[in-house]
């Protein structure tokens, strides 16, 4: 059975501009049928990295919270805080880039709230019999939401081959300890170089798998792998980096981990979830990069669909039938039809996370591309 997908695309004229096109669109999926009077409302969204520009532009976004309010809901925008050591890493400094980036209230209408707490420990876990996870853990304030926008700014990923809508769900919406499950199957590791052996990493170990050894400058903190639970707070914690991840895991199962995150978040939210992608500024790397690299394509236009695995093939597909741009890092598969994806990151299988995210249920491969 096939979803629908909606599609606006960005041509503008006098008596309609993309901003009432996007309008348009969110209202084809009849959100008044969705959201209900006093519903806490999560748009998801990613703020972008500080110093990245490719991200969603927070203008669009008031228009998607301005119908929510329309309809008596409470939107929130959110996002969880990072594993990997950015301007994201904590609550403090990720909501300075989100409103350094513009998503302040005067902006889109709606507050900020980081939906994994300060400092990304906040979480609630969710029971999964999932193939990998069992207990997928989401960041508190998306899971007591009764309701959630996705808004996704879709682009290139070098673990995924593509971040779409999934992805946003997946790796966005889980805690740090949850992000960790999905990149590695592995403890932290430390940079003897960078540690101090200050100890404040041992202070925050949940699970008391640190220790510091030796003497003044051989003075070094160690991890003991068979105690460590995976809560990632060490590498929040040293302010002097010295504590990383260990990005093991295999690229097939990273793809399924992720689609097990998605699921979970889902089935918390049933029949009350709504996706926007934004195929704008299709950019080689993730918005987790400090900077937007040249676009690979000419942007597409902006989808909205209730199926995220049928907004992640159609993007994907509309992608891959524009042609390619010459000044971006594309080096091949410039005509259209060409996997635009395949040729940035050619040991990657994109279609992967589509075919498991099918297979677990969570949407449909095939759609009906509607064009407003």
């Amino acid at each position: 059975m096939s979803s629908r997908v909606y599609m606006i695309d960005l041509s503008a004229s006098w008596k309609k501009s993309v901003l009432a096109k996007v309008v348009d669109l969110f209202n084809s999926l009849i959100p008044c049928d969705l959201f209900k009077e006093r519903d806490l409302v999560a748009i998801k969204i990613h703020f972008g990295e500080a110093g990245n520009t490719a991200h969603i532009r927070p203008q669009f976004v008031r228009r998607v919270v301005d119908i929510l309010k329309g309809v008596g809901a409470k939107p929130f925008l959110t996002d969880t805080n990072t594993l990997y050591v950015g301007s994201r890493i904590e609550a403090w400094s990720h909501l300075c880039t989100a409103y350094d980036n513009g998503f302040t209230r005067e902006v889109t209408g709606a507050p900020v709230i980081i939906a994994d707490g300060l400092r990304g420990n906040s979480h609630v876990g969710i029971s999964l019999n999932g193939a990998h996870i069992k207990t997928a853990y989401i960041g508190a304030d998306i899971h007591y939401a009764d309701g959630l926008v996705v808004m996704t700014h879709f682009k290139g990923h070098e673990l995924s081959g593509f971040g779409g809508a999934i992805k946003n769900l997946g790796m966005g919406c889980a805690s740090r300890k949850g992000k960790l499950d999905q990149h590695s199957n592995i403890a932290p590791k430390v940079d003897a170089r960078r540690c101090v052996g200050c100890g404040d990493c041992v202070t925050w170990c949940r699970g008391g798998a640190i220790y510091v050894q030796g003497e003044k400058r051989q003075r070094k903190a160690r991890i003991n792998p068979e105690k460590c639970v995976g809560c990632a707070e060490c590498i929040l914690t040293c302010k002097q980096g010295a504590i990383s991840i260990q990005w093991n895991e295999s690229i097939p199962t990273f793809m399924e981990k992720i689609v097990e995150y998605a699921k979970a978040v889902l089935s918390q939210k049933t029949d009350k979830v709504a996706f926007i992608t934004f195929v704008t500024d299709v950019s080689p790397l993730c918005d987790c990069t400090p900077f937007s690299d040249r676009a690979i394509v000419p942007s597409v236009g902006v989808l909205g669909s209730l199926d995220p695995v049928a907004i992640d093939q159609a993007a994907a597909d509309l992608v891959n039938l524009a042609p390619g741009n010459p000044l971006s890092k594309l080096d091949q598969a410039m005509e259209p039809g060409q996997d635009k994806f395949r040729a940035l990151f050619p040991d990657i299988d994109w279609e992967h996370q589509l075919e498991y995210a099918e297979k677990v249920g969570i949407g449909s491969r095939n759609y009906e591309l509607v064009k407003l």
